[in-house]
């Protein structure tokens, strides 16, 4: 039974040593580099005393990076990704959250890394990768590492503005990735194109699963993702033939009219998955890849990335919603009502996660842990934590769960309660429209709806007033360019709210 991630990069070179491995068009590793790289990086952890803590990996997004990330597991480290292009404040926040030993870092971030190290140890990659393989460490370091001991730590953003480290283990990850692979159907052909920041879990899709069969993936750059017939351009020089990217990512090709100027040659699996993808939206994607295979993902960070899937097996009208089906092998899900008890046939509740999955909490941060990863309260007969989502769900007529929205988005107004969700599930329907999200104007007790696409307010608004009960209808529609996106890809509703 697989205990280490490493072994998924071990099986690997023996097999492929030479083949590309990772890539950002211009420069690349292949698996013997890749790994030769991690050791070195792994025997100077070992001999600078570097052991079961935090190493930061502070680089920007490139292979070297990957290299790193395994480096510091060589080590019996858990590695830390951080990148350029994050707030300096929100960096000095993790540094605080941390308080590091070492720090990773490259050319174009060493001075950024200078400003928050404080004492820890920056060690510049192009040096520690020529430090020789000291075997017999890392042999040491192997024998005393667990399966349950810390691989990595996330950091998402937290509702005091304090991020949140999510801290997983090995054999999270391992039985993930191994659950992800079989449904997905990933294998020594895949040619994946990441499309998140390194420092998210979203790209645990496309770094483990490249290692495990001798996959490749490409790293795309960030600026093509505003220029969606590049993008395609992109993903058929590479010969890309399978995604696991955020909605919003495949919405702005298919929202902006790429399709009608080019469309991808290679590929045949699409997962998507963090927000509800429209199915206005996704019928385009179909229309072009009639033969593809794609599959709803859902999962929280806090349980490893993506727990539940569904594979697309029918048609779905502009109102439906598709769904996000049934949970992975070896995870459990549990609706539970506002009492703690099982939600009834048909009726919502919170979506509660039970199973390997759930990771180890949030690093040095026993407060917050204890507020959602909390004992199983159907089970009083002995220690089990499940992680409360936060995320409403409901079963289908078919046994199919779907997503209705996050506890968040569920407002009182006019006296009722309303999901945002179900405003933008219609407006995503509305023509022209590409793109909508709704915020709840806390202060001046009005529901705004943001829209995207070749629209204007009056005939939206007059759909709106068609569809929707007189409740629910915005107070106030503004039509935008583009959605305001987080990071990972996801809209960012507090920006909307800035506006």
């Amino acid at each position: 039974m697989q205990t280490n991630i490493l072994r998924y990069l071990e099986n690997t070179v023996e097999r492929v040593p030479e083949k590309l491995a990772f890539s950002n068009g211009a420069e690349g590793l292949t698996f013997r580099e890749l790994s030769e790289n991690a050791r070195a990086i792994g025997s100077a952890l070992a001999a600078g005393g570097f052991y079961a803590e935090p190493v930061v990996v502070f680089m920007e997004k490139h292979p070297n990076a990957v290299a790193a990330f395994f480096g510091a597991v060589y080590g019996g480290c858990h590695y830390v990704p951080i990148d350029e292009e994050m707030p300096a404040h929100r960096v000095e926040l993790i540094f605080s959250s941390l308080r590091p030993r070492a720090v990773i870092c490259d050319e174009k971030t060493l001075e950024a890394a200078k400003a928050v190290a404080g004492d820890a140890a920056l060690l510049f990659y192009s040096d520690i990768i020529k430090t020789q393989e000291d075997a017999s460490a890392l042999l040491s370091v192997r024998e005393r590492q667990l399966d349950v001991d810390p691989l990595y730590i996330v950091f998402t953003s937290g509702s005091t503005g304090v991020p949140k480290g999510v801290c997983a283990c090995h054999r999270s990850v391992i039985d993930y990735i191994e659950n992800l692979s079989e449904v997905l159907n990933f294998g020594e052909e895949t040619v994946f194109a990441n499309q998140t920041p390194l420092y998210f879990d979203a790209c645990l899709k496309e770094l483990y699963p490249t290692i495990k069969f001798g996959a490749t993936t490409y790293l795309v750059p960030k600026q093509l993702f505003m220029q969606p017939v590049a993008l395609v351009k992109y993903l058929n020089e590479y010969k890309i033939n399978t995604v696991c990217w955020v909605v919003s990512a495949l919405t702005v090709i298919s929202g902006l009219g790429a399709f009608k100027e080019i469309v991808p040659e290679y590929l045949h699996t699409v997962a998507f998955g963090s927000e509800v993808f429209p199915v206005k939206q996704f019928n385009l994607w179909r229309g072009v890849l009639p033969d593809a295979k794609f599959v709803n993902l859902y999962g929280p960070t806090e349980c490893t990335g993506m727990s539940c899937y569904y594979e697309v097996d029918r048609e779905f009208e502009a109102s439906d919603v598709i769904p996000i089906g049934r949970p992975f092998r070896n995870t459990g899900i549990m609706l539970l009502d506002s009492d703690n008890k099982p939600a009834k046939d048909g009726e919502a509740g919170e979506i509660c996660i039970r199973g390997t999955c759930v990771t180890l909490g949030y690093y040095n941060d026993f407060g917050r842990t204890g507020e959602v990863f909390v004992q199983n309260p159907l089970n009083t007969a002995y220690p089990e934590l499940i992680y409360r989502t936060g995320d409403l769900a409901k079963y289908n007529e078919r046994g199919e769960l779907i997503f209705i929205s996050r506890l968040d988005y569920q407002i009182k107004h006019m006296g009722h309660r309303i999901e945002l969700g179900e405003i933008e599930l219609i407006a995503n329907m509305a023509n022209g429209v590409s793109a909508a999200c709704c915020v709840f104007d806390e202060v001046k007790k009005k529901i705004i709806l943001y829209a995207v696409g070749d629209t204007e307010i009056v005939p939206l608004m007059e759909y709106l007033r068609e569809k929707l009960p007189r409740y629910m209808i915005p107070n106030k529609i503004r039509i935008i360019e583009a959605m305001p996106l987080t990071p990972n890809g996801k809209i960012d509703r507090k920006q909307l709210k800035a506006l």
